[in-house]
């Protein structure tokens, strides 16, 4: 059964940190790149970060420098450590394989209060 449970969100001030956790189950997501996501209130998913199964980060404009992915297949986890969080960043984050994508799991809240 594939299964994807975020989890670590919160609210949090301007400038602080954050760290949201992904487990998943599934073989095809220890298999392959994994990405979280975001969306607000009123706009489109968007990719935040994506992690490949060798290591390879990649990361949006906006939290470039601020982010970092990370992965433990052996925990069959992917995470987020946010920092210097901005009002901008508040959003419900995602995580899911970008190029097999399963059905979404519930999210976990992020809120950055200014």
């Amino acid at each position: 059964q594939v299964q994807l449970m975020e989890s670590g969100g919160g609210l949090v001030q301007a400038g602080g940190s954050l760290r949201l956790s992904c487990e998943f189950s599934g073989v095809i997501f220890r298999l392959s790149t994994m990405a979280w996501y975001r969306q607000a209130p009123g706009n489109q998913r968007e990719l935040v970060a994506s992690i490949a199964t060798g290591g390879t980060t990649n990361y949006g404009d906006s939290v470039k420098g601020r982010f970092t992915i990370s992965r433990d297949n052996a925990k069959n986890a992917v995470y987020l450590q946010m920092n210097s969080l901005k009002p901008e960043d508040t959003a419900i984050y995602y995580c899911n394989s970008p190029h097999y994508p399963r059905n979404w799991g519930q999210g976990t809240q992020v809120t950055v209060s200014s």
